[in-house]
């Protein structure tokens, strides 16, 4: 177990844009599905932290994810922007949608 902890280093923060990608099994059958979307919480509880991710589906209805931070079925994560954020927690994105949502965020290329 110690050799899968040091490979799944987080490294993003709260308010950052990640896509996850996550092994799924059906039958027998393996692929991998993307989960796109913003990370409103980070539990830090060594072994069992885990992380909320946040995305608008489709007909404006948000969808979380909580994924534990050192699951062998995520394959990956990969930042796509960066947040600029004052808060830990970022519930307050569960009451807003749209543009408003998306106002935390911060393309990784503009930080001069």
């Amino acid at each position: 177990m110690a050799q899968h902890l040091q490979k799944n280093q987080l490294n993003f923060s709260v308010g950052d844009t990640v896509r996850v990608h996550q092994s799924i099994q059906e039958g027998d059958k393996k692929r991998i599905q993307i989960f796109e979307g913003v990370v409103i919480a980070i539990k830090n509880r060594q072994s069992g932290s885990s992380y909320t991710v946040r995305r608008i589906a489709s007909g404006g209805v948000g969808v979380e994810k909580i994924f534990p931070a050192y699951s062998p079925v995520v394959k990956k994560v990969e930042r796509i922007k960066r947040g600029d954020v004052r808060r830990a927690k970022l519930y307050y994105l569960r009451d807003r949608l749209g543009k408003a949502a998306m106002n935390i965020k911060k393309k990784i290329a503009t930080n001069k």
